[in-house]
């Protein structure tokens, strides 16, 4: 009798065994089947950003490197002033990322609703630029104000056209430029085809100018910067993409590409 009952129990136990295992093996079955889900619902598509031109180059990169890191996927970036890129967004254009050279500007996106809350990624302040040559012998600030210097400066709602001007009030400085340009770029160009002897831009714009143009420093207790805050869209139409994007030039290797190309952290 004692026999018949320990050979029961060993039977039972086996079973227990069986029946344990192969509910471990179906947990494990879900599990695998929550991560081939997960492989699946990577980031595709088309991401479409809006910057301001003084992130050309180095946005450039980042898209570059991020398309790179996920196959599928094109960064489509249309750079300019951050008053108009932020005036398109509110008339409903369709974009992912707005990546702005002024809280200002994208304030002016947030207070309307269409932009999740922003994060200011990085710094720039203003430099001198000059032909290589430097034909109008400038080496400080106040020769920009001289009558007969030529000067480019931004228009006066774009970020560094209101940085700008916020040097010359800091400087007690009167300048009156010959041309007001739609964006930084656009600025810079006109000193590099000599149609302006000098302009006030980023000092990451100079940078990427290479050897045409010529910096010249302006003392730090008047010179002034600007924020650049980053933020994705709440009806953005990718926006998975949206998000990796954003994330991608918040990381390390991001803000390395972007200070490398000059600007500071905030």
């Amino acid at each position: 009798m004692r026999r018949r009952t320990t050979l029961a129990i060993a039977a039972i136990a086996a079973l227990t065994t069986l029946v344990g295992g192969c509910s471990s093996s179906k947990d494990s079955g879900s599990a695998s089947s929550n991560s081939n889900d997960s492989s699946a619902s990577k980031v595709t598509g088309t991401i479409t950003v809006l910057a301001a031109a003084s992130l050309t180059e180095s946005f450039d990169t980042i898209a570059k490197s991020f398309e790179k890191a996920n196959p599928g996927t094109t960064v489509k970036i249309s750079y300019g002033g951050s008053s108009a890129l932020a005036e398109q967004i509110n008339q409903d254009a369709p974009v992912d990322v707005f990546a702005s050279a002024s809280t200002k500007n994208m304030t002016a996106v947030t207070d309307t609703g269409k932009a999740e809350t922003p994060t200011t990624f990085v710094q720039n302040k203003m430099q001198i630029a000059v032909p290589a040559s430097n034909p109008a012998k400038i080496t400080k600030l106040a020769d920009l104000a001289k009558p007969d210097v030529k000067v480019a400066l931004c228009q006066p709602q774009v970020p560094c056209g209101v940085t700008a001007a916020k040097v010359f009030t800091n400087a007690g400085l009167k300048v009156t430029p010959v041309t007001l340009e739609q964006d930084v770029k656009s600025t810079l160009t006109k000193v590099e085809l000599n149609e302006a002897d000098a302009a006030v831009v980023y000092v990451t714009d100079v940078k990427a100018a290479g050897d045409k143009i010529k910096g010249i420093e302006i003392p730090d207790d008047v010179n002034a910067t600007t924020d650049y805050p980053i933020a994705t869209m709440k009806k953005a139409p990718n926006a998975d993409g949206a998000k990796a994007f954003m994330d991608y030039v918040l990381s390390a290797d991001g803000i390395k590409v972007l200070e490398k190309a000059g600007f500071a952290k905030p």
